[in-house]
């Protein structure tokens, strides 16, 4: 789909310092080119500000910002390039499409100031797998919001970035339009040969898109790594929403069952059983997200439940709130962790211990599996 965007040798390197009214952001990461990296944290802690400040839209008080070997921003030697040298392709929470053109102007204006340095990406085939093609003719005017961010990062691709930038590009929608646009933006990240800065305020949506988090609270960085390894501690306190909590695991497709509209799944050894998903074949890799209020625990394996996946894990980490009733566990099976939420009440009456061998109990219809894995 876009052969020839890879610059996935490349490293963006960030050292700012910037205060934006009472925001004071001091950050120091180094972010692979590569993949999809989401930005993600409270409301007020700097995520846009952050992606403004790479696109070159403001600038940092003091600080480094560099694509590779190419210096964006360089506060000590007064470099600061304008955003249309940068190379950047930018999705706004609201697509900011030209209304008074039709979608193919809209994308002949990117087309027409693409980057020249590198091959661009094959215009018909991002067209027809973003589903493009009964739109061309349509004033932007007259879409849905969910096909207006499909016209918008087609856009942004067709303009051949070396880096695509994503300011919450679905916290506009309502759960129609995200449903709708979330297929096409996943399918889309992950196959086209370009690195992604996805800007959100959303486990879901960092687990279903992102292979890598930094994790930003109050200006500052808390965290940096793997989606999967972010989301499994339990220290987000202050940065997810409770509700949220859970864990992402990568599972192995081994089987549908038709008749009962089942799809099986292989996670370390183990089996777990999901509402199918038959659009996927045998053997593919997934990721499930698995929320912690979902997990419940045993001492020993039950039997006679409605509940059918019940995993042997070991019990690492107990982090009781003393201000509240709940408790969050920390779990393993084998190299995968999971998350469960308890209350305090019920880990004494277990007398869960950490390191006991217990049961991880998951309900079926919790899981999140829509997207194939890298």
């Amino acid at each position: 789909m876009a052969k020839g965007l890879s610059v996935s040798a490349k490293t963006l390197n960030l050292e700012i310092n910037a205060q934006f009214g009472s925001l004071l952001l001091h950050l120091q990461a180094r972010i692979p080119a590569q993949g999809v990296t989401a930005i993600f944290g409270p409301s007020g802690s700097g995520k846009s500000t952050l992606l403004r400040l790479i696109a070159g839209f403001t600038r940092p008080e003091s600080g480094l910002i560099q694509l590779g070997e190419t210096t964006w921003t360089d506060t000590q030697n007064d470099i600061h390039l304008a955003p249309h040298l940068r190379a950047c392709g930018y999705i706004f929470q609201d697509g900011r499409l030209f209304s008074h053109l039709t979608v193919d102007q809209n994308l002949a204006f990117a087309r027409a100031r693409a980057c020249a340095d590198r091959p661009g990406p094959d215009e018909a085939a991002l067209v027809t797998s973003l589903g493009l093609a009964n739109l061309l003719q349509r004033r932007t005017e007259t879409l849905s919001g969910g096909e207006i961010q499909r016209v918008a990062l087609a856009r942004a691709l067709i303009s051949n970035p070396h880096i695509l930038l994503l300011d919450e590009p679905l916290s506009a929608l309502d759960a129609d339009s995200k449903a709708e646009i979330l297929p096409y933006l996943t399918e889309t990240l992950r196959h086209c040969d370009i690195p992604a800065i996805f800007v959100s305020h959303s486990v879901d949506e960092v687990a279903y898109l992102s292979d890598n988090t930094l994790l930003l609270n109050n200006g500052r960085k808390q965290a940096f790594g793997p989606t999967a390894n972010i989301l499994q501690s339990l220290d987000l306190d202050g940065i997810a929403d409770d509700r949220d909590a859970g864990a992402m695991v990568v599972a192995q497709i081994t089987g549908h069952d038709a008749r009962l509209c089942l799809t099986h799944v292989a996670v370390a050894d183990q089996t777990l059983t999901l509402p199918a998903i038959p659009d996927l074949p045998v053997s593919d890799r997934i990721r499930l997200r698995i929320r912690a209020r979902d997990v419940a625990i045993a001492t020993h394996r039950p039997e006679g439940l409605s509940i059918r996946n019940i995993l042997p894990v070991r019990l690492e980490a107990i982090e009781q709130d003393l201000e509240t009733s709940s408790a969050e566990l920390l779990l393993s099976l084998g190299e995968t962790r999971l998350r469960a939420r308890l209350t305090r009440a019920a880990v004494e009456a277990l007398k869960l211990e950490i390191g006991q061998d217990v049961f991880a109990l998951i309900k079926s219809v919790s899981f999140d599996s829509r997207i194939t894995a890298s």
